[in-house]
């Protein structure tokens, strides 16, 4: 069985890691579907602001958003073709060095973390404004109007 070193003194084997990288996926397209959620939410309750300040505050979030769902079809199509590489390495069908598949897995493994600490974090501030602006917005008020 080939080994590839990991990050740091650990050792795993090409099938652990095509294991791994097959985990990324599932989480990647998981993190596509929270975002579709927060996308709806966002603009579930952008119809109720009246507010200039709080317009843009949405605004600014679902910027956000976009450039991180973006980043994740960016992302979830570089673990896609990583997890065909390692594919290939493990039925003996690889014509790329494994010494540039191992660099590659550690950037795909340091991009995931950032994206999903980026992620977790856009999350919190969309139902902290979501909060905010629900609490802000005199929501019966423009009901009656």
């Amino acid at each position: 069985m080939k080994k590839i070193n990991k990050i740091g003194v650990n050792e795993s084997s090409w099938e652990e890691l095509y294991i791994l990288t097959n985990h990324w996926k599932s989480d990647m397209e998981f993190y596509q579907d929270d975002l579709q959620f927060l996308h709806h939410l966002v603009d579930k309750y952008i119809i109720w602001i009246t507010k200039d300040e709080n317009l843009k505050l949405v605004e600014d979030i679902k910027n956000h958003l976009y450039e991180i769902k973006t980043n994740s079809i960016q992302l979830l199509e570089k673990v896609n073709s990583h997890h065909l590489d390692i594919g290939h390495v493990i039925d003996g069908t690889s014509n790329i060095k494994e010494s540039y598949i191992q660099k590659e897995h550690q950037a795909l493994e340091k991009s995931i973390s950032d994206f999903v600490k980026d992620f977790r974090d856009n999350r919190k501030k969309v139902f902290r404004i979501t909060e905010y602006v629900i609490d802000s917005e005199e929501l019966p008020n423009v009901l009656k109007s």
